[in-house]
């Protein structure tokens, strides 16, 4: 028999990074592996983006996970193994605020990699749909919509069984991809896939700011503008809480802009209300839900086909 394929996949999110190890049997299904995944390494440190003014750190962080990955993988299957880095909306936001920045910390997590005996095939940043996409697909096979093993021990295309939608709340982007019944209108947001000799076609839509700590920072922000002092009543804290930050601390993203009159340095002092419906309310000012020209739509007049799945 052939001897088994590895693969090496760094996820590089807006909070952390993890490297996942794979492994295949050299035979396909259809043109498709069958993988497993043999182990995950979890970075330690924040994620690449947060590396702006210290690149080099951010190759350096990756190194630990690598070293283990080669006690992993056997020495003479190291050179075929294809090792990619996607990195997704942390270093979107990074190269919005400065593109230079980012290209300088993917040729730092380039260079760590390139020093191993992998087949390296790059780092770069990931688009929306395709993180979408990706982790829909990872769902599906997951839980066997793509492909089972049959009574007949063999690899099958599972009949009747309806593929899922996924939706995936990240730190600083959350993503929706699901198969629509209907052709998807805006070719941003179409992916096609052809998995185990089946073919998909998917709508997938990734909103850049709406991720768990972005959301929240958008949320501050709200509130701070609502607000005319220093301090700033937050009901979706606890009650009791009390946090202080600076004005530039809380505006340092592309997801939040300050307004002219706020001076950097001024210190700002947050108040947990624990009030859930003024929390509800405050949050949901963060979503525009009508569609105008864009029906039907998402959230922010972002096109959407109805959903299935």
């Amino acid at each position: 028999p052939l001897s088994p394929q590895y693969g090496l996949v760094f996820d590089a999110g807006s909070t952390h990074t993890s490297l996942y190890i794979y492994r295949w049997p050299a035979d396909k299904e259809n043109g498709t592996g069958i993988v497993s995944q043999v182990e995950a390494c979890s970075v330690s440190g924040p994620g690449i983006s947060s590396y702006a003014e210290d690149p080099v750190g951010a190759g350096a962080s990756l190194k630990p996970c690598l070293d283990k990955a080669m006690k992993i993988v056997p020495a003479e299957e190291q050179r075929d193994t294809p090792t990619y880095l996607g990195a997704t909306a942390g270093m979107r936001l990074l190269r919005e605020e400065n593109s230079t920045k980012a290209e300088q910390v993917l040729a730092e997590v380039s260079k760590a990699i390139g020093e191993y005996p992998v087949d390296f095939r790059g780092a770069r940043i990931l688009t929306g749909s395709e993180e979408g996409s990706f982790g829909w697909i990872t769902v599906n096979y997951l839980l066997e919509t793509l492909v089972k093993f049959s009574f007949a021990e063999k690899w099958e295309h599972p009949q009747d069984t309806e593929v899922l939608g996924a939706l995936d709340l990240g730190g600083a982007s959350t993503q929706i991809t699901f198969q629509p019944r209907v052709p998807v209108q805006d070719g941003n947001a179409s992916v096609f896939f052809r998995l185990y000799g089946t073919n998909y076609s998917l709508y997938s839509h990734s909103y850049l700011c709406y991720g768990q700590t972005q959301a929240l920072k958008m949320l501050l922000a709200a509130l701070h503008q609502a607000s005319s002092s220093a301090q700033i009543s937050h009901p979706c804290y606890p009650q009791g809480y009390q946090e202080n930050l600076t004005v530039a601390e809380l505006y340092d993203s592309p997801c939040v802009r300050a307004p002219s009159s706020a001076s950097p340095g001024l210190v700002l002092t947050v108040t947990g209300t624990g009030d859930p419906a003024a929390c509800g309310t405050a949050i949901q000012g963060l979503f525009n839900f009508s569609c105008g020209a864009q029906w039907p739509c998402g959230f922010n007049g972002v096109y959407q086909p109805p959903v299935q799945g």
